[in-house]
């Protein structure tokens, strides 16, 4: 029996030493651009942590949407997550192929719909690779679990009130791309996007939360990181990213510093920078 909590991060000792409890699922939340030509669900069944299960971001998303990914419907991941044998009760532990990537993206999904007791396997497989702990290419036998959502709304914003925030400045406007990107400098990967970022927007880069093996830097180092891109970290934090996935790096890390006042734009710059109405600003900064 688990008793403590796990916080929003943990080591893969920490899981290591817990894999065998029936408190634990253990979710793959890999998922790739498509430049980077790799098969998530492939490579998720050639090797994967024992008893994993695959959460596939772009089946369980909303469909109705033109938008990649989007946040499904209550009844929709409810099902989905029931399926992969996910219930009340349960810590989940999310981890992705690249180390920390997409996994943050699920850690925020379950969080904004009202399961706290989630954390992200800092390193991801490679980590748990690398360490020596055990992977394998069984398929988990699964059954249904009961798992009630209660939606954490704030933690959600769409177009609207990102565009009210860019103009009122009540909220910092955190964008987890490149620099170049950010600046306008390099071409978007999704054809069709303007380049730039939204107007009063900050960058700070996901990767340059990470240490070279994927884990995530210390609580000093990552507070350094948001300070050096000017974050006024005393105002509520709306984080962005290209189509919404590396965005939830940021509010992980985020809550690694304290800091829980935090929402992701859903649609990102896959939205704003199709949109011919919005403002886009180019440079540094603004």
């Amino acid at each position: 029996m688990i008793t403590e909590r796990a916080g929003s991060l943990v080591s893969t000792s920490w899981l290591a030493k817990r894999l065998d409890s029936s408190q634990i699922r253990v979710l793959d939340a890999s998922w790739y651009l498509p430049h980077m030509y790799r098969n998530p669900i492939a490579e998720y069944e050639k090797k994967h942590i024992p008893d994993a299960r695959f959460f596939d971001i772009d089946d369980i998303s909303d469909h109705r949407s033109d938008l990649p990914h989007m946040v499904p419907p209550v009844e929709k991941f409810m099902s989905k997550v029931r399926k992969l044998g996910v219930g009340d009760g349960h810590q989940v532990i999310i981890y992705d192929g690249l180390g920390i990537f997409s996994a943050a993206r699920v850690w925020w999904l379950f969080k904004m719909m009202g399961h706290d007791d989630v954390a992200v396997l800092d390193g991801g497989l490679p980590k748990w690779i690398s360490d020596g702990f055990p992977v394998n290419d069984e398929l988990p036998v699964i059954r249904d679990r009961h798992m009630m959502v209660d939606q954490v709304l704030s933690y959600l914003k769409d177009v609207t009130q990102v565009a009210a925030a860019s103009k009122l400045g009540d909220y910092e406007i955190i964008d987890a791309r490149s620099p170049g990107r950010f600046r306008g400098e390099e071409n978007e990967p999704r054809e069709g996007l303007r380049k730039g970022h939204i107007p009063n927007s900050k960058n700070v880069f996901f990767k340059s939360l990470l240490n070279d093996d994927q884990t995530f830097k210390n609580k000093s180092e990552l507070k350094q990181m948001f300070d050096s891109a000017g974050v006024d970290i005393s105002k509520p934090v709306i984080t962005s990213c290209g189509s919404g996935v590396t965005a939830a790096v940021l509010n992980l890390g985020l809550e690694l510093i304290g800091k829980t006042d935090h929402s992701l734009y859903d649609g990102s710059w896959t939205e704003w920078g199709m949109s011919p109405t919005l403002p886009v600003s180019t440079g540094d900064q603004k």
